[in-house]
């Protein structure tokens, strides 16, 4: 008894099957390598039936074009490097997922780091991240400005949430937001509020709380200011001593997570939300009105944001004009009225 010759493309135990390269899809596809390349790399660039059969090929050999290699000829990985300050905050889930959407759509990998809200974290991610991507998106970034504008000046380079100057940047537009939940609250009776501000490195957190104090006085409001604090489920929590003490009877919290962790330490001390506090937090997070009650917010457009600010970042990298501001759809903010606010009597 005689064995059967193994079939030619069956590869023996314990040895990995040798992947396919560009040149088995161009002779699969019966074209030249170089237009391989155009159509997996850049596709609508050749004859559409041609960039079909070619993706066939690629397809039924299981091949994955090489990003490294890639780079090798045009300097470019089709990497964009998003930096964020806390991964566990769900204000950033949309920012990704937008920012997602836009680097797909443009042919891009998005590589993720953390700074855990430190800036020398982020400078470290930064230097780490920097080598091996064609830009960076910096995102509620604890950097100082002329860190920011070093890292601009080694390449394209877009902030969110923050104003540097000569940095290009995504910031949402919060007065809309902030002059609604005003005008909600004093619709309420509420003439005396407080600001439960965040990080003190934050920029975001000065330009909340500078439009707060700014459009106050037209609805009649005095204004105290509670922190600076964690942006975090324990800095909300942590500040309930200094709401009570201040007098106040609503407020308007740096963000969602600072508001839901008041929510709690109130309830846990007895008082009722929103009979004798009203809260309201900022960014409409994931998880906001799963509250009880839920969760009254300045909702952000975070979704946009990550899109808008990818495609600056794509459009330095091809160094191809982003559209004018005036011709861009504002990133609005807007009060979104759930259960955590309510008339001053209760």
């Amino acid at each position: 008894m005689t064995d059967e010759a193994a079939p030619p493309s069956a590869v023996p135990a314990g040895r990995r099957a040798k992947a396919a390269t560009i040149y088995d899809v161009a002779r699969a596809a019966g074209v030249n390598p170089s237009t391989v390349s155009r159509a997996l790399s850049k596709p609508g660039r050749i004859n559409v039936k041609t960039e079909e059969r070619i993706q066939a090929a690629a397809r039924d050999l299981n091949y994955r074009l090489n990003p490294m290699a890639r780079a090798l000829p045009t300097g470019r990985t089709r990497t964009l490097g998003l930096l964020i300050a806390d991964i566990t905050n769900p204000m950033f889930f949309n920012v990704v997922r937008g920012a997602e959407r836009e680097a797909t759509r443009r042919g891009y990998t998005l590589v993720l780091a953390e700074s855990q809200e430190s800036g020398e974290r982020e400078a470290e991610a930064a230097e780490r991240v920097l080598p091996s991507v064609d830009g960076l998106v910096l995102v509620t970034s604890r950097l100082a400005d002329d860190q920011i504008q070093d890292l601009a000046e080694r390449g394209p380079l877009v902030v969110i949430n923050r104003e540097v100057e000569g940095v290009n940047s995504v910031v949402p537009e919060l007065d809309p937001g902030i002059e609604q939940a005003l005008a909600h609250l004093a619709e309420l009776g509420h003439t005396a509020i407080a600001f439960l501000s965040g990080p003190a490195n934050s920029w975001m957190n000065r330009a909340r709380r500078e439009s707060v104090l700014a459009n106050a006085p037209s609805c009649g409001m005095a204004v105290a200011e509670i922190g600076p604090a964690a942006p975090t489920l324990d800095g909300g929590r942590a500040a309930i001593d200094a709401v009570v003490a201040s007098g106040v009877t609503a407020v308007l919290a740096y963000n969602d997570l600072m508001a839901i962790g008041l929510m709690r330490a109130a309830q846990e001390r007895g008082l009722t939300v929103p009979g004798q506090l009203s809260i309201i937090g900022f960014d409409d997070i994931f998880g906001s009105d799963f509250t009880s009650p839920q969760l009254t917010t300045v909702r952000t457009p975070l979704g946009r944001i990550g899109e808008d600010a990818v495609r600056r970042a794509l459009d330095l990298i091809d160094d191809t004009p982003t559209a004018p501001a005036a011709t861009e759809e504002p990133l609005l903010t807007e009060l979104i009225v759930r259960g955590s606010t309510g008339s001053v009597d209760g």
